[in-house]
């Protein structure tokens, strides 16, 4: 997916400053933060949207980046969102972990 973003990101072709990496996944703050801590978490393989992942390690490492973000940023409460197709919010069509902390939450949003 060359005109992809994130797929840019995850292959360095744009910079960014890592929140977290490892082999299959990078995370970094969102440019236009919803909260005072608003981390996307990304698998660096192209996945347009959750309905195109079948791949469990690549599930498992998404949600263990979520964990270890969190966790280097000192978060116990936060809320985690993926949305799912143009109609849910999903503006990147590519599958990607909003982390949203630092301020209440309500529900629905708002």
């Amino acid at each position: 997916m060359d005109s992809c973003i994130f797929c840019k990101i995850a292959k360095k072709e744009i910079p960014t400053e890592p929140v977290y990496e490892d082999e299959y996944t990078i995370a970094f703050n969102d440019l236009s933060p919803q909260a005072p801590v608003h981390v996307l978490v990304i698998p660096k393989k192209h996945y347009a949207s959750l309905n195109e992942l079948d791949d469990k390690e690549i599930m498992s490492a998404l949600f263990g980046a979520v964990k270890n973000v969190v966790k280097k940023l000192g978060i116990s409460e936060y809320r985690t969102v993926i949305n799912t197709g143009e109609s849910a919010g999903q503006t990147v069509f590519h599958l990607h972990i909003h982390i949203l902390a630092g301020r209440p939450l309500k529900w629905p949003p708002g």
